[in-house]
């Protein structure tokens, strides 16, 4: 009777399942502060992304990690670059089984650790970070993306990623815009995840964790520059944020369950402090009950398992 008048629901189909792979792996690497989680290589990626949709989950998100860094974050926009080659991995293993997406982001291919270049007093220089994106976007569409993820954060970053798809011909590959993107202390472990080289933050491009208002602002810019679904991040710090989007947003709303928070319920089910699968599962339906049509998380595998 619980399961008929349930009001929100959790499905596999729900659940993207963010992915590392690292350049020059000969095994996959555990990454501390994520137990569970690894940077794969090219062959153990295959294999996870197999695994992941045949457990039903809706999607997949990848995230590369080259062996050289330079201050453009050159790797990133390589056909030969990791991101790239692993990408057509999975759609020639995959095909349309599921919507492949990728970071379109620099921030893991600069050996400074900021997700665009910088200027001659080295804050970040948007309008020159918006060409490389544009030629970063063209090369994850022809490596076989479904779906791009612009994180960076950019000003006017949807709308030139999508002009330079059509022009491209892409017109039928989309953009999940990373529309609030939270200047948040969750993404520690993330930064192991990535081996990010970033010293200081970023303050001066994502959002301020106190501002609501804003996040519905640049919800609206970037689907008036054609964002065909916007994210929340992080999610659980953010869940009235991510109601106030589902209220407004005219394009589905996903929400990224992140590396802390993730790492904060890992490390307390080893404390057996908490009942580990009921946890997470409460995480991610909350996640849904707040709003969010699609949740990017680190259990999606796991969890699509347990609801099957």
């Amino acid at each position: 009777m619980r399961r008929l008048v349930s009001e929100t629901t959790l499905r596999p189909r729900q659940l993207i399942l963010p992915m590392f792979v690292a350049e020059g792996l000969e095994q996959p690497r555990p990454i501390a502060s994520m137990p569970g989680v690894v940077q794969h290589t090219r062959e153990s990626l295959r294999k996870a992304a197999v695994d992941a949709v045949r457990a039903g989950v809706g999607g997949l998100m990848l995230f590369g990690i080259p062996e050289r860094r330079d201050a453009t974050g050159s790797a990133g926009c390589d056909e030969n670059g990791i991101l790239n080659v692993a990408l057509r991995d999975l759609r020639s293993e995959l095909g349309d089984d599921t919507v492949l997406m990728a970071d379109t982001c620099l921030d893991e291919f600069t050996d400074h650790g900021h997700c665009g270049v910088l200027d001659a007093d080295g804050g970040v220089d948007n309008d020159a970070t918006l060409k490389l994106y544009a030629e970063m976007g063209v090369a994850q569409a022809e490596a076989g993306a479904h779906l791009l993820g612009p994180s960076g954060m950019m000003d006017g970053q949807v709308g030139v990623i999508r002009e330079a798809l059509d022009d491209a011909g892409y017109q039928d590959t989309g953009i999940l815009a990373y529309s609030a993107k939270y200047a948040s202390a969750f993404y520690g472990p993330f930064r192991e995840a990535v081996d990010s080289q970033l010293k200081g933050d970023r303050k001066t491009y994502q959002q301020d964790p106190g501002n609501a208002r804003e996040a519905l602002r640049e919800i609206e810019l970037d689907v008036a520059e054609g964002a065909d679904a916007i994210m929340i991040k992080p999610a659980l710090s953010y869940l009235d944020v991510l109601r106030a989007a589902a209220e407004v947003s005219p394009v589905p709303v996903a929400a990224y369950n992140i590396s802390g928070e993730y790492a904060m319920v890992e490390a307390a089910a080893a404390n057996g402090w908490l009942d580990r699968e009921r946890t997470i599962l409460e995480v991610l339906t909350s996640i849904r009950r707040a709003g969010a049509d699609m949740i990017l998380t680190y259990w999606a595998t796991e969890a699509a398992a347990w609801l099957d």
